[in-house]
């Protein structure tokens, strides 16, 4: 290097570090003038502890609109705990990106001849986050939990049991084979996260105390209102196998991931935009455009499930089919979906999605999108109904929730219907529904499942109350059928049975809104969000 070039080279070297000091004392700054200072403050308080311009390491800044009820993955149906927990939390199974079973934490298992014992293997030498090995004591004791507090357990599974073989071997013991099993432990809501058995046993009502697991990245801390901190875990041990959807290998890229919650969807494009977050989902969805307009931003709207109004069938109004039926008979779905998706959405009557094509199906579909006033009224009528006040319950904090109960509102009113339009943060709504007496109807997004059965609404323990005997009995034949030609006979008439009684109206298919800095490399969606074997570009 000549003597020019060398200097011009310093030169630009002590300009760049001038730039990077600037960055970093300016950090923390609001984007807008309208940015709320909890988002001010979460970021004063969060550190740089690497160098964001390498292909490794650097803080991933992710945000998200809304916070979860809790990390524990065994105590929320929720999305956004899901998606939280997912980087620290690992299954025995999990799936593949054509929803297949894979081994996780299991090396492998063997299922016996007449289908009731499960033998499963399992790796030996995995770290929990504090530092001790994973045995299968942790793991009967992790899955047992989940067999008695998720609603796929139950539903795929029923009356089970982990038992402890040796250190390393573990059975499930079940009373009823089904071919809906290994779908079961691998499903990624409520997912069997395995934890230390001290962690469990620990476990209160409302879920455990220390979010530990054996995923590539650790939890830190939970500000409140403001973020989730989580830190590259040294001893991960990643499996072999190349990554395909949540299975194979794991890498943590970066050294801290930082799940910020922005409810205000003006704030989270404004940080897109200016580079303060890398990325983000959940964005309103007359936002989309305006991404796909912005330099050094991917605009992604992935199709992640169907969106429905589910009906409170514990008590009052709606346990009255007749109820439910003239609702579903007043709505113009599209023009809900048109409007409260702006125009991200896709009408299709299955409760499976088209591209399962093991399960889609059109049975039902002369009820759906088919508003008819005239018989709204006539089954009004028929159910005795005087006017008495409905309470929707709903949030802004998913635009699509809200912009569609607005909407629902209007239509229902035309028919005489009375709604009572409540608004709370998520967390609220999501304790509200818990509980029969404070909610008649809600919006709420129904993520894919690898099976009709594992669909929330079609379990009795779910928020949204019992079923009817013949539902209950096609999903025991579709669970206990020795094909999957068997069990999508019996699905077909239990979803054109279910739109006749409707346990829920689906609206359409739904995407989510997504900004994806064109800086990170490697990013991939199933079901969620995927925040490992993704890094910075160099």
């Amino acid at each position: 290097m000549n003597l020019m070039k060398k200097s011009l080279f310093v030169l630009f070297l002590a300009l760049l570090l001038a730039l990077v000091a600037c960055s970093k004392d300016d950090e923390g700054a609001s984007t807008s003038n309208d940015e709320s200072t909890d988002t001010e403050e979460q970021t004063d308080d969060q550190e740089d502890d690497g160098d964001t311009s390498t292909g490794q390491g650097g803080d991933l800044q992710y945000v998200l609109n809304v916070q979860p009820p809790t990390m524990d993955p065994v105590m929320s149906t929720a999305t956004a705990t899901r998606d939280v927990a997912r980087p620290v939390f690992e299954t025995l199974v999990t799936i593949d990106s054509a929803y297949e079973p894979q081994p996780m934490l299991a090396e492998s298992w063997e299922i016996s001849d007449d289908g009731l014992t499960y033998t499963f293997n399992l790796r030996e030498g995995i770290k929990f986050h504090n530092g001790e090995e994973m045995t299968a004591e942790d793991v009967v004791a992790s899955m047992n939990r989940w067999l008695e507090k998720s609603a796929t357990a139950q539903s795929l599974i029923g009356e089970g049991s982990f038992e402890e073989v040796d250190e390393y071997t573990v059975n499930l013991l079940i009373t009823e084979p089904s071919i809906f099993v290994l779908s079961a432990l691998g499903g990624t809501l409520q997912f069997p996260g395995i934890m230390p058995k001290e962690v469990v046993e620990a476990a209160t009502e409302t879920g455990v105390e220390d979010y530990i697991g054996t995923g590539p990245f650790k939890f830190v801390e939970w500000k409140q209102d403001q973020y989730i901190h989580m830190e590259k875990f040294a001893d991960y041990t990643p499996r072999e196998e190349e990554p395909d959807g949540l299975s194979g290998k794991r890498e943590a890229l970066f050294d801290n991931i930082y799940i910020n919650f922005v409810p205000d969807p003006n704030t989270q494009l404004g940080g897109i935009q200016t580079g303060q977050y890398d990325v983000g989902y959940g964005l309103s969805y007359d936002m989309y455009d305006q991404l796909e307009n912005t330099e050094g931003v991917e605009a992604m709207a992935p199709i992640v499930g169907q969106y429905a109004m589910v009906y409170n069938k514990n008590l009052g109004i709606f346990t009255d089919v007749k109820m439910r039926q003239a609702v579903n008979a007043a709505l113009n779905l599209e023009d809900i979906a048109s409007t409260a998706l702006n125009g991200k959405y896709r009408m299709a009557s299955s409760y499976m999605q088209l591209e399962q094509e093991a399960w889609a199906s059109n049975e039902g579909e002369e009820f759906y999108n088919n508003p008819d006033l005239e018989k709204a009224e006539q089954l009004l009528e028929e159910a005795g109904y005087d006017g008495e006040p409905i309470r929707f319950i709903t949030t802004r904090e998913y635009s699509y929730m809200y912009d569609s109960a607005v909407i629902i509102k209007e239509q229902l009113e035309k028919v005489g219907v009375n709604i009572d339009l409540e608004v709370y943060d998520w967390p609220t709504v999501v304790n509200m529904r818990a509980n029969p007496e404070e909610w008649d109807i809600f919006i709420t997004g129904f993520p894919m499942t690898m099976t009709p059965v594992e669909q929330l609404f079609f379990n009795s323990t779910w928020v949204d109350g019992p079923e009817d005997e013949k539902t209950e009995e096609l999903l025991k034949q579709i669970s206990v059928a020795e094909t999957i030609e068997e069990a999508k006979e019996h699905w077909d008439e239990l979803q054109g049975h279910s739109w006749e009684i409707v346990p829920i109206t689906k609206i359409s298919d739904y995407t989510m809104i997504m900004g994806v800095s064109e800086r990170v490399e490697g990013f991939q969606f199933l079901d969620g969000p995927i925040l490992w074997n993704i890094g910075f570009k160099e």
